[in-house]
């Protein structure tokens, strides 16, 4: 199905839509010409930011709700035609400090949500953010979907259980599921303001305010990055293509070392500078050494590739943020 017909006019519904990907995938919809409507429950653990939509604030059906809530969930998915299903917890470190948290976040939320859509529009098409975290440390490079699932921390742990409560409903409820594991993601609209999420944005607040990188270790983990607006394409092919439901697809882009993606921000930024410094223990624990996915099986079934260079999605996600940065810190 063409991109570009498939969600004119169209009902499209974003869990966790306040967030980095969902506000990005939001504007993507518009132009698209679908009727959007984003649910967040605005934790403030978690990348939601209505400045994230403040310039399409008026073009979008805004509900602060919570995946958890069935009852609610049942009147919002009714009569949707896709649901992106980016809400969840995200934080490796913060599913060890509160694994219940994650695990109502990630797992017994996303079964209710399911439910819901069972019950009232079993007929929607979802696609449920995963993440390479369920791999684990892995036993080879690239990874791909065939890779023995070892997960390190209780976060990949409830994000298997939400992906494969996914994949149950498409093969005993005939819903038209599909996950995407997502690698690390980065552009405009991400939280900057402390490390909880994301290491790159993490690293973007040092630059802007002259603070020096920390890479942990010795700066050659390998690491693959991924453009927001490539994973908004992604999202978008998989959510109408017949031939993803029930599938799981890793994405992913070239692998680059810590070290080299270090250096290669300062560069783009123009200014900066990095330490290597000792792995802090809690991190070492839950570290996945190195990683790059292999994302084959995306590209020939649904014709997915990254297309953005790095430092063309550098140069403009650094950008944003200069214009916008005190809406983040």
């Amino acid at each position: 199905m063409n991109i570009q017909t498939a969600y004119f006019k169209q009902k499209a519904l974003i869990t966790g839509g306040l967030g980095f990907i969902g506000s990005n995938l939001a504007r993507r919809l518009l132009e698209l010409g679908a009727e959007v409507t984003i649910l967040d429950n605005l934790d403030p653990q978690t990348g939601g930011n209505p400045f994230n939509i403040a310039d399409i604030r008026d073009q979008v059906r805004l509900v602060q709700a919570d995946i958890n809530d069935e009852d609610n969930m049942k009147s919002v998915v009714d009569g949707q035609t896709h649901l992106f299903n980016l809400a969840g917890q995200m934080s490796h470190m913060g599913s060890m400090q509160d694994p219940f948290k994650d695990l109502n976040d990630n797992a017994i939320g996303q079964l209710k949500l399911l439910e819901a859509c069972r019950k009232v529009n079993p007929k929607i098409n979802i696609v449920f953010a995963g993440t390479r975290q369920v791999y684990g440390r892995p036993k080879y490079l690239p990874v791909d979907e065939k890779h023995l699932l070892t997960p390190l921390d209780n976060n990949g742990v409830s994000k298997r259980a939400g992906e494969m409560y996914h994949i149950v409903y498409h093969h005993v409820h005939e819903m038209a599921t599909c996950v995407l594991r997502m690698t690390n993601t980065y552009g405009p609209r991400m939280r900057i303001k402390d490390d909880r999420l994301t290491f790159i944005g993490w690293w973007v607040r040092q630059l802007l305010e002259g603070d020096e990188i920390q890479i942990y270790g010795d700066g050659s983990q390998v690491r693959d990055l991924n453009y927001v607006d490539d994973v908004v394409h992604a999202l978008l092919l998989c959510a109408s293509h017949p031939t993803a439901y029930g599938k799981i697809y890793n994405v992913g882009g070239e692998p680059i070392s810590l070290l080299n993606l270090a250096r290669t921000m300062i560069d783009v930024y123009g200014s900066g500078k990095y330490a290597i410094v000792p792995f802090p223990e809690n991190r070492k624990r839950i570290d996945i050494g190195d990683y790059y996915g292999d994302y084959s099986l995306i590209q020939s079934e649904v014709g997915w590739q990254p297309k953005t260079s790095l430092r063309a999605g550098l140069q403009e996600m650094f950008e944003f943020y200069r214009r916008n940065k005190e809406h983040y810190f």
